[in-house]
Formats: C-alpha cells, sequence, structure tokens
C-alpha cells in the first residue's frame, strides 16, 4: 500500500512523520499534488501498489491522471483509495491536534470493501398521468414526444377538450397501487371513456369499479394522498402539488427522463431460512415489518419477502433483524466493523485519546462537515467521521464495537427532519447506552444528532460526552454473517468493560434474552422446539428434556405464543454469564418404560395424566374394559401388536338410544292411554 499525502498548498499543518510511523509507512509531504507534484502520483501508480491519496476533492483528476499514465494497472483491477483529511480535520480549529485523526482516517481508508450488487429496473417509458384537470393534461402535452402517455382524471370538473387526440383522456380514480420503476399495477373505480363527440367539455360514458392497468411509471399530479408509503422514496413515482408550478416543472422534467434501463444498488441481502417471523402459522417477530417505510416487505409463510426493486435502502430491517436473515450490503456488518477497528487502532496508536465516532450519510453529512470547515470551527480533534450510506442502517453491533475497540462514543448525524424514520435507530441507540452505561463506560455515551446546522453540529459535538475508554481494547477481526458478528462484538465489549456485570435487564424488544419456564406446567410436548427458529430451545435424543442456549435467543416470542400450555414468558437481557454457560437444562423428567419391550417413550407424568383422565372418563377403560390401559403404558410398536392380538374394538361402544321423533313420542303416548298408571 502506497500513501499519497498533500498539504493542500500549506492550508493544513501535517506531522508526516508522526504519519508515517501511526501507518507504518515511509511518506512524503506534497504540496502541490494535484497540480506541479502530479508526476509523483503518476509514478506511484506505475508501482503496482494499492494507493491510497489523501484527497477527495481532485479525486476526478487523479483517476484521468491514472489512465492516462502509461504501464499504470487498470483501476478495474487495483482502485484507487481516496480519503478525505481536509475537511474532516485539516481545516479546523483543532488541526493542530488533528495528526492521529489524519492517520486513522487513512488507515480506515485502506480496508477493502466488497464490491456492490445491483438491481437493474427498466422502463419502456409507458406513463400515467394522474390529475383533476388541465394542468395534467399540459404536462402530458410536453411530454408526448418522449413518452407513452395515457391521462388519468380523478373527478374531472369541466375540461375543454382537445382539437386532436395525441394521447388517451380517461377518467377513474385510482383505488390500489402497487409495483415500481417498470412494473406500476393500478386498480381503477370509476373508470370510463370520454365520448368521441364532446363539445364544450369532456362527457364520460358510463363508469365501472375494478379496471385494471400497468404502466412504467406513474406522474401524480391530482393534488391528493400520495398512492404509496414513503412515496418519494418510490422509483418510477413522481409527485407534484398541481398549484406549485415549480415542482410541476420539476415533475415533468424528471419524468422526462425515466426511459431506459436503471441500475440501483441491492441494499439489504436476505436469507429466509434464519428468519424468525412464523412458524406453523404463528407469528413471530414482526420487527421489519413494523419498521420498513416504503413497504417493500412482505410476509411470505414462515419468512417474510423483501422487494429489492422498492427498497429504498434505510437498512432498518438488518438493523433490528435479531437472526441476521436481513442485513445490509452497502458495506456488510464485518466489512463496516473492520474499517472502525482499523480507525480506532490507528488513531491510539498515533496518541489520540477520546475517540468519540460521528457516523453520517454522504448526502447530509458529507455536506454539512464541508460547511462547518469551510465557514466555521470544524470539526474537533477527537471526532472521527465514518461515511455510511444511511445511518439508519447501524445496528448495536457496529455501536458495541466502538468502544470494544477504545472508542469513548458515538453520536449519530441525520437531519432536522430525517428522510427515514429513525425509530429503528433509536431503539438501537437506547440499548447500545442501556450496554456501555451497564457495564462502566459512562452514560450518555451514544447520541442522535438532529440538525441541518453546521455551527450547531460543532456545539453539539463539544457537548457529546466522552466516557471512560477500555484498558484493555479488543483486536477482533469480525468475520461472517451478521449474527456471529453481533453475538462476537458483544463478548469482547464485556471483556473489555471497565466495570462487566453479568446481567444486564434490557427493554422489550432486544433481540438479545432469556426463556423463564414454569417447570410444574411444562409436559415437555416440545412444540416449542419445534417452532424455535434459532434452535436456541431444543431437546434431547436421548432423555426427556428440554434445553436452552441463551446466545442463540433473539426474543421472536415463537415458543411462547405456540407453547400449548402457556407456560413460557420472555425475559430482555444480556447474560454474559448464561452465554459462556453451557447448555441449561429447564426440564428434564424420567422417561416412561414400554411394559412390553422396557423401551422408553414419553415421560412418566405424561402418561400418568393420560391414563388417569381416560380411566376416568372414556368408556373403553372402564369397567371390565380396565384392562386396555395397559396399551397407553406401551411403545408405538408394542400398542399395535397388543391391539392386532386381543381383538381391540375401538368402534365397540355401548348401543345409544334410538333418536325419538315427535311421531314416535306421540305414538307412545296413544298406547299408554289405557295404562291405569300412566293415569
Amino acid at each position: 500500500m502506497t500513501t499519497l499525502i498533500c498539504n493542500c498548498n500549506r492550508t493544513m499543518p501535517l506531522d508526516v512523520p508522526a504519519l508515517g510511523r501511526a501507518l507504518g509507512e515511509t511518506l512524503t509531504e506534497h504540496t502541490t499534488l494535484c497540480r506541479r507534484e502530479a508526476p509523483a502520483f503518476q509514478q506511484a501508480a506505475r508501482s503496482g501498489d494499492d494507493l491510497v491519496v489523501a484527497c477527495t476533492q481532485e479525486s476526478r483528476l487523479f483517476v484521468e491522471l491514472a489512465e492516462q499514465t502509461e504501464g499504470s494497472a487498470s483501476l478495474d483491477v487495483r482502485p484507487i483509495h481516496f480519503v478525505n483529511i481536509r475537511e474532516t480535520g485539516g481545516w479546523s480549529n483543532d488541526a493542530a491536534a488533528a495528526g492521529p485523526k489524519a492517520a486513522a482516517l487513512i488507515a480506515a481508508a485502506q480496508e477493502d470493501m466488497p464490491p456492490i450488487s445491483l438491481v437493474t429496473l427498466e422502463s419502456s417509458g409507458v406513463a400515467l398521468i394522474y390529475g383533476r384537470d388541465e394542468v395534467a393534461i399540459e404536462a402530458a402535452q410536453r411530454l408526448a414526444d418522449r413518452l407513452d402517455i395515457t391521462v388519468l382524471l380523478s373527478k374531472p370538473g369541466d375540461v375543454v377538450p382537445r382539437r386532436s387526440n395525441e394521447f388517451p383522456v380517461l377518467k377513474g380514480t385510482i383505488r390500489n397501487a402497487k409495483g415500481h420503476l417498470g412494473a406500476f399495477e393500478l386498480a381503477i373505480d370509476d373508470y370510463a371513456l370520454p365520448q368521441p363527440s364532446s363539445r364544450a367539455r369532456l362527457v364520460f360514458g358510463a363508469s365501472r369499479n375494478g379496471a385494471t392497468s400497468t404502466c412504467d411509471l406513474i406522474l401524480d399530479l391530482s393534488g391528493g394522498a400520495p398512492l404509496f408509503p414513503a412515496h418519494e422514496l418510490r422509483p418510477g413515482y413522481l409527485r407534484a402539488d398541481p398549484r406549485d408550478r415549480a415542482a410541476v416543472e420539476r415533475a415533468i422534467a424528471e419524468a422526462g427522463g425515466m426511459v431506459g434501463t436503471f441500475d440501483k444498488p441491492r441494499f439489504v441481502s436476505f436469507e429466509a431460512a434464519l428468519c424468525a417471523h412464523s412458524r406453523s402459522g404463528i407469528t413471530g417477530c414482526t420487527r421489519c415489518l413494523d419498521l420498513c417505510p416504503t413497504g417493500a416487505i412482505a410476509p411470505d409463510g414462515n419468512a417474510v419477502a423483501i422487494d429489492a426493486n422498492v427498497c429504498a435502502g434505510c437498512g432498518s430491517c438488518a438493523s433490528v433483524c435479531p437472526t441476521g436473515a436481513a442485513s445490509y450490503s452497502l458495506p456488510s456488518a464485518d466489512a463496516l466493523m473492520r474499517r472502525l477497528r482499523a480507525l480506532l487502532q490507528t488513531f491510539h496508536k498515533a496518541g489520540g485519546s477520546r475517540a468519540v465516532v460521528l457516523f453520517h450519510d454522504g448526502e447530509h453529512g458529507d455536506a454539512i462537515i464541508d460547511a462547518l470547515a469551510r465557514f466555521g470551527a470544524g470539526l474537533p480533534a477527537n471526532v472521527l467521521p465514518v461515511r455510511v450510506n444511511e445511518v439508519t442502517q447501524l445496528g448495536p453491533e457496529n455501536i458495541a464495537a466502538v468502544f470494544a475497540y477504545g472508542g469513548s462514543g458515538v453520536a449519530m448525524l441525520t437531519r432536522a427532519k430525517p428522510k427515514h424514520d429513525i425509530a429503528g435507530l433509536r431503539r438501537a441507540v437506547e440499548m447500545s447506552d442501556t450496554v456501555v452505561s451497564a457495564l462502566g463506560f459512562g452514560a450518555g455515551l451514544v447520541r442522535i444528532l438532529e440538525t441541518d446546522d453546521p455551527d450547531q453540529l460543532r456545539v453539539m459535538l463539544d457537548a457529546q460526552p466522552a466516557g471512560i475508554a477500555t484498558s484493555r481494547p479488543a483486536s477482533f477481526v469480525p468475520r461472517g454473517a451478521k449474527r456471529g458478528v453481533l453475538e462476537t462484538t458483544f463478548r469482547e465489549l464485556h471483556l473489555a468493560a471497565p466495570a462487566p456485570v453479568d446481567v444486564v435487564p434490557l427493554a422489550p424488544g432486544a433481540p438479545f434474552g432469556g426463556v423463564n419456564l414454569n417447570v410444574e406446567g411444562c409436559t415437555l410436548c416440545h412444540a416449542c422446539v419445534t417452532a424455535c427458529p434459532t434452535h436456541a430451545l431444543s431437546d434431547n435424543p436421548d432423555r426427556a428434556m428440554l434445553r436452552f442456549t441463551e446466545s442463540l435467543c433473539v426474543q421472536c416470542g415463537l415458543c411462547q405464543s405456540t407453547c400449548p400450555e402457556d407456560v413460557i414468558t420472555l425475559e430482555p437481557r444480556l447474560d454474559f454469564k448464561a452465554w459462556n454457560a453451557p447448555l441449561t437444562v429447564l426440564k428434564e423428567e424420567e422417561p416412561f418404560h414400554c411394559i412390553a419391550c422396557d423401551k422408553p417413550f414419553g415421560t412418566k407424568s405424561s402418561i400418568d395424566r393420560v391414563l388417569a383422565k381416560l380411566g376416568e372418563k372414556h368408556w373403553m377403560f372402564q369397567g371390565a374394559n380396565a384392562k386396555r390401559l395397559d396399551v397407553i403404558r406401551m411403545c408405538a410398536d408394542c400398542r399395535v401388536e397388543a391391539v392386532v392380538n386381543e381383538s381391540f374394538d375401538p368402534h365397540a361402544a355401548p348401543q345409544r338410544p334410538p333418536v325419538m321423533t315427535t311421531e314416535d313420542y306421540l305414538r307412545a303416548r296413544e298406547a299408554r292411554k289405557g295404562d291405569p298408571l300412566d293415569s
């Protein structure tokens, strides 16, 4: 790895020897790497080493130089890593103390991120313009040369007919809509065609309900309620208030370009086999369904299904998914945490202290950090910015990793009015703050900063409490699926804690916890074992036993809902002692042995309960037939043999009295008229 640094025409101080020691490299300080000293970059590009360039402003220029440099490797094979140390630290009132931060940001940039998987959407330009009046028709006229237009007017007033029909104008109200760019499906009521003889105004024929239509994109100028939840995030659905001419113009301009093939990231990876949504028709975990703002998630048998075409990438589902069935892909959980590891380890190696990690997105976070650096005080020297696709993608494992690796605080920067609902993020913040506080790091160390003001951001960061950093920072390298990374991170957090405790109580909905069993009421039917999606509850093939592994429990509630005796309750908590203990036996009974072959089957309490109920209430096992109870005391094989050998007829019930009709009663009464006893 070769790192190129530049003091940007001496506008920021750089302690180059200290940076080199922290990074394990011999560095050269440049002043105008993008101009007069560009040959130094080209020489590095020819070296064959992976390149890290500490400049993002001129990244496009450096890419062009690399492509033009003879002997340099293809950027597809060896991409250049760009990192911003200027706006994030060099341009700050605290720039003189920002050396450890610069080293940390460069080290984090050296971590490779996995490639992005894409989802392809295709649009042929079949467009529906939905409106009420001439505003929709005017928009259609302007788009007719680029799109295949249909206008649908909902409860129109007096609309003047056009002299020629370049596109159809219909009447109807959209009752239901689903789909995405290239594949919308609409259900329309009050659907009618206009009369060709319409003169001063459009006159429509007889209307009908239940019409259906498909299109590639929708331009909604109706002024009514949006057709979709989180409508601004639905690809292919454009909406503008017809009274706002500027908004209408923007929508028309955007609609005109929606023809062709479009790629979007596949934000979430999903593994249905890990999903704890339901079992046997009983609903368990609904965390992702409760939070998805776009309606991209729907029940699908025992699991849920995530429509990647509709998903807007907020990552709330991945943040709250307890099993790791849904995991964020931009980047994956383990890749992001490896970047955090490099960031914090290098920061402390370079002499930094009281590190606070600031998670932010690109669209809002980069802009506000840039403005703070150019026109304000810049970021504090101990605040390490980490860009993610969406802050709502962050889960408790990311927050816990910061403290496990030696951080002293975590802040998440969002808009004053967030683009995505941050309910899931708040839940992760509250749980994480509870855990780090209980483990002795300090209280109030995990915060959400909701602001659009750069100066206010600086005030908030100056007021950010920095807790007690661990004296035993973790060094583990996170690998693998999300749930495994989550468990490893919390184990390491407990080992690194300044004041570790064995049990941390958590609020309902937490992804960790135990089960409490009413032992007296449990019949060891093992319905809970069958329902448990993570195998936290298990049986023993050799003994009548119910066992529990707390580290695997995700508090989905399926065991509680499935239990026929209602003897299971959930207890959300982090029990580190239980995590490190072997399987816990919740209940164990002596098996019942077959009276014929002595093979163990069932449990003694269950067999005794069945015998008592049958002997008291069922005709087949009462009186002279009491010996038939022996078949209940036999295993399945011996029971069949006994029934066959003894001609056990389960249908030989005592004959019931015949059914009496009204005529039967009348006939009997006539027959008794002469009977003196009857009178």
